[in-house]
């Protein structure tokens, strides 16, 4: 999972892309300190796959992980190559989904390049260069796609999509709010269009508003009214926060977490949301070689979760034999599930659960 963090200058991209992935990308007062994207690969943490190294006791121990690029910051006429709007887009193009980063604290220390608070105008002016980029996307392809069925009519379908698109774009709507059959999905997928990427809203509030429990703050609550009319999800967060924990030692961590009333950091709350959002779970395998999560679309198949870990698992598929998270926790040992009758085998029909515990049998 590759996850971007956009927005505008100076509304904590770099320092929640700090406290997220430990790392030191430059964070200053000024717009532009982020030019060439900063990339970080974090673990996910998961709970199942530390029992689960308890249980085996292996060799290595690894995680799925998930991919953040802190992309330089937008302005208006980036989709005409203002400020470094160009490098913006380019980067953006190749992420899975997006983490809109949108300020909702107040600071005179720190300026905003509108000069004033407003996280609805602030999306609206990324959201516009998204869009106008899309649209000089869509306008080159649609002059390709005429030209080709001057000799081939089967491009008619896709010609009549596009148009359908273009009217949608500039009426100054989205990609992704653009209804389309499955058919048609694969057409419009294929583009890879800003506008259409997932998108999570990171409400960067104050430590006291933060604090507070979030309603306090005005640009929030007219942020998730936003969200909502425009079916998109909010992330509360304070970016300055998470930097502050993400620099405690790990036992303290918890802790500080606790006293905070929160379960969960940023970084796990962060990448449960795009989990969902993105349609993603993960599987297991467990043994004393390695302990491993894989990360699949919800709704694989098990020859196609096999193909994760290797092409020949795919190609000579035989079966899966598979048991719960919970019911291998609740026996304690493989063994004792199978003489329990709880390992299933499973042919290829079979869709993955999030959880399952897997060992492909194969032949090639």
């Amino acid at each position: 999972m590759k996850l971007g963090i956009v927005g505008l200058p100076n509304v904590g991209k770099s320092t929640l892309f700090n406290a997220i992935t430990n790392s030191r990308a430059d964070s200053a007062n000024y717009p532009f300190c982020t030019i060439d994207p900063n990339i970080g690969i974090v673990p996910v943490p998961d709970p199942r796959v530390d029992a689960l190294s308890e249980l085996y006791n292996p060799k290595k121990t690894t995680y799925a992980t998930v991919e953040f690029v802190d992309i330089a910051g937008l302005v208006r006429g980036a989709s005409k190559g203002e400020g470094l709007g160009n490098k913006f887009l380019s980067n953006i193009r190749s992420v899975d989904a997006v983490v809109h980063v949108v300020r909702c604290f107040k600071d005179d220390n720190i300026v905003h390049v509108d000069g004033s608070i407003d996280p609805v105008r602030d999306i609206e002016t990324i959201n516009t260069e998204l869009i106008l980029s899309d649209i000089e996307l869509l306008e080159r392809r649609i002059d390709k796609v005429k030209k080709l069925l001057k000799g081939d009519k089967s491009y008619t379908a896709e010609l009549e999509i596009l148009e359908r698109l273009s009217l949608h774009l500039n009426a100054g709507r989205e990609a992704r709010s653009f209804e389309v059959t499955e058919e048609e999905k694969d057409i419009i997928s294929g583009l890879e269009l800003l506008s259409a990427k997932p998108v999570i809203f990171a409400a960067n509030l104050s430590e006291d508003d933060f604090a507070a429990g979030h309603e306090s703050n005005e640009g929030y609550i007219k942020l998730k009214e936003y969200a909502r009319a425009n079916n998109a999800e909010v992330m509360p967060i304070c970016a300055k926060l998470e930097q502050e924990i993400s620099e405690l030692p790990e036992e303290e961590k918890a802790l500080f977490l606790n006293e905070l009333g929160l379960e969960k950091s940023g970084l796990d709350r962060l990448i449960t949301m795009c989990y969902s959002l993105l349609g993603l779970i993960s599987y297991l395998t467990a043994g004393e070689p390695e302990v491993r999560a894989w990360t699949i679309t919800r709704g694989t198949k098990a020859p196609r979760a096999a193909g994760k870990i290797h092409s020949d698992f795919e190609r000579g598929f035989i079966r899966a034999e598979v048991i719960s998270f919970e019911e291998l926790m609740a026996c304690g040992s493989m063994a004792a599930a199978r003489e329990k009758g709880l390992v299933r085998s499973e042919g290829k029909s079979y869709v993955m659960q999030d959880g399952d515990v897997v060992l492909f049998r194969f032949n090639v």
